[in-house]
């Protein structure tokens, strides 16, 4: 998959170099994607290798996507409240690491994309050999490119190159970051190509004295500064290991009610938990997401935060912490009594018995546990016990949950009649012969959303239900319908019919609504294939 080729300098002085050519031999870690762990279909693991569709355009099954696109899952009532002064640099919604063959020198990294571009926002390089028997004592991210959000015209594919900054160490693991809100489709992706050279261009030595410098004069103007964009700068710009000398700290003049690091993922590590203790006694909601991989946060150093600084935690994000185990679990349930909302989306190394101290947490009111290992062997009978103590649930996403029947539906929706959100997405053992969408839309009016993605049983008698007794819904994804049904059911402007639906409607390969979607200005979409139910 590696090619190399010789190219000259452009100062004939210099000696010529070998560019390497390599496509990702491995797919690391990833924050979501749309396909299921036991498939490839839609998954992020097709980044690794030669392309599969490029340069074709389209839905290709072969291809990585990522789990959501635009904002519509900002606005569903799932939707959580945003980190206050984030900065505004960081917009990154989801990540993919890739490891390449051997390290170079990046000197060009082209993303090939083949449906929907755009989202890609950050793309960085990191001085860890992922091959190496000997981790390194220090783990450096520098980021090669970046920019805002950009609306892309046209979904055809294309290759992806933005002029990327020289850093002064080889690499072979790349990182890219993406932001899909202006995307009106999910974005995919088939390869990653990275080219670089195995000696240090003379150009980057230059270019990593200029930034030094820069360094240092930005630390002198704003070390003395207070409060969180004070805090912003001094993450972005002075290495963690050196705060305990510079009394930056000290001279913080309240404690943190919200506090998100997400945004600092690449350089929190115990130190930097540790120094922030003593400002974080009274915090409430607190993001780690991403944070601490690689080792920089360890068991203990997280145990000792939490034990500080837990007890007035509401809400406590993180995802993709690698670093949790069962330790850390059990630490939660101890310190954190007043816990609200905890996410451990994509902590995929904790082992499934962890997951037992969750129950101790009495006050948890939204619990994710998207992409961990969990386990589940009846869906029914979760259903059935959500039904008989959850009367109060307001949302539930049950994406791909593999052997929920009609059964656990009807007792869910008999329990759990406040139910405004509803995702049964890539559900393949609920069937509309059995009256199980009927029966939801006659038992859970409040229904803001519900998705069916993939389903390909709904029918004339599921639209009516919902159309008849779901004046509420705003946001419906079903697969491919007769005409008749979607223009007279559910885009009819009558008193009884989805008038709300005006936030998102997905008809997946549909391409008969272009004057229907006028009428509530429904976002449509054509899909090429729905993939599999592997």
């Amino acid at each position: 998959m590696n090619s190399r080729r010789a190219i000259e300098s452009n100062t004939r002085a210099l000696p010529i170099n070998v560019e390497i050519v390599q496509y990702a031999k491995e797919v690391l870690d990833f924050s979501s994607h749309y396909g299921s762990e036991n498939s490839m279909s839609y998954t992020m693991w097709n980044l690794a290798g030669i392309p599969n569709v490029y340069p074709s355009s389209g839905d290709f099954t072969q291809t990585a996507v990522f789990r959501t696109y635009g904002t519509w899952w900002d606005h569903c009532p799932s939707a959580r409240l945003p980190f206050k002064r984030t900065p505004s640099t960081f917009c990154s919604q989801d990540y993919v690491e890739l490891a390449f063959e051997e390290p170079v020198y990046p000197t060009a990294v082209h993303v090939l994309e083949t449906y929907h571009p755009g989202a890609v926002v950050r793309i960085l390089a990191c001085s860890a050999n992922p091959y190496s028997q000997n981790p390194p004592a220090e783990v450096r991210w520098e980021v090669l490119w970046s920019e805002a959000p950009t609306k892309v015209n046209g979904p055809q594919a294309r290759q992806f190159t933005p002029s990327i900054k020289q850093i002064n160490f080889p690499t072979n693991l790349i990182r890219l970051e993406v932001n899909s809100s202006l995307l009106d489709y999910y974005t995919e992706l088939d390869a990653v190509v990275l080219h670089g050279v195995k000696e240090r261009p003379v150009l980057s030595l230059k270019a990593s004295m200029i930034d030094m410098n820069d360094i240092d004069e930005d630390e002198d103007e704003e070390k003395y500064d207070c409060g969180m964009d004070a805090l912003n700068k001094q993450f972005s710009i002075v290495a963690f290991r050196e705060w305990p000398s510079n009394g930056y700290f000290d001279k913080l003049p309240y404690e943190y009610i919200h506090l998100s690091l997400q945004p600092y993922w690449a350089r929190i590590n115990d130190t930097s938990l540790e120094h922030l203790q003593s400002r974080c006694t009274l915090i409430q909601w607190l993001n780690l997401s991403w944070t601490g991989n690689r080792g920089a946060i360890s068991v203990s150093g997280f145990s000792r935060f939490l034990k500080v600084c837990g007890s007035e935690l509401v809400r406590l994000e993180l995802s993709c912490g690698h670093f949790l185990n069962e330790t850390c679990l059990e630490v939660i349930t101890e310190t954190c009594p007043n816990l609200q909302e905890l996410n451990l989306s994509s902590c995929d190394k904790i082992p499934p018995q962890a997951f037992n101290h969750i129950a101790k947490v009495g006050s948890l009111k939204r619990l994710i546990l998207y992409r961990t290992k969990v386990e589940i062997e009846d869906y029914d009978l979760i259903a059935s016990m959500m039904g008989a103590k959850c009367k109060k649930l307001r949302s539930l996403d049950l994406w791909r949950c593999k052997n929920i029947t009609e059964n656990g539906i009807a007792e869910l929706a008999s329990g759990c009649q406040l139910l405004e959100e509803l995702d049964l997405g890539w559900c393949p053992t609920l069937q509309s012969s059995t009256g199980c969408f009927t029966n939801l839309a006659r038992k859970l009016p409040n229904l803001q959303k519900l998705f069916l993605t993939a389903n390909r049983s709904v029918c004339d008698t599921d639209i009516e239900e919902l159309a008849a007794n779901c004046t509420h819904l705003r946001q419906l994804d079903i697969l491919a319908l007769p005409q008749a049904s979607i223009a007279s059911h559910v885009l009819k402007p009558s008193s009884n019919s989805i008038v709300q639906l005006r936030e998102l409607l997905v008809v997946e390969k549909c391409r008969y609504l272009g004057t229907a979607s006028a009428v509530l200005r429904v976002h449509v979409h054509e899909s090429g294939d729905s993939g599999d139910y592997v």
